[in-house]
């Protein structure tokens, strides 16, 4: 089984709960904004110390598993885990919260 196979059901059952949240929530510009700065962060520093580490030594990957794209040393399919974290628990915790529209609010 590849990384990239072993990653799709997380970042599906994250995109599942953002879609239900959304739909249910309706959730205004600035929890999107935040769940987009969230993502982008998550994806960037992700990047870095995963390059930071593999370069140190401290894991490697099967290169038999990976699609082969890579950014630095980091392969792509690494980005998978944060992606699903910074997607699905922002829209989980809009589905749990009860929270209104943040629209109005200050």
């Amino acid at each position: 089984m590849s990384y990239a196979t072993l990653a799709l059901p997380f970042v599906g059952a994250a995109a599942l709960v953002l879609l239900v949240a959304a739909v249910r929530r309706r959730p205004g510009r600035r929890w999107w904004l935040a769940t987009g700065v969230t993502v982008v962060a998550l994806l960037a520093l992700t990047i870095v110390f995963d390059n930071v580490m593999i370069a140190a030594g401290l894991f490697r990957f099967d290169d038999a598993q990976l699609t082969g794209v890579r950014l630095g040393r980091a392969p792509l399919e690494d980005l998978a885990w944060p992606l699903a974290a910074a997607l699905g628990l922002p829209a989980l915790a809009l589905l749990v919260s009860g929270a209104p529209d943040d629209e109005g609010s200050a």
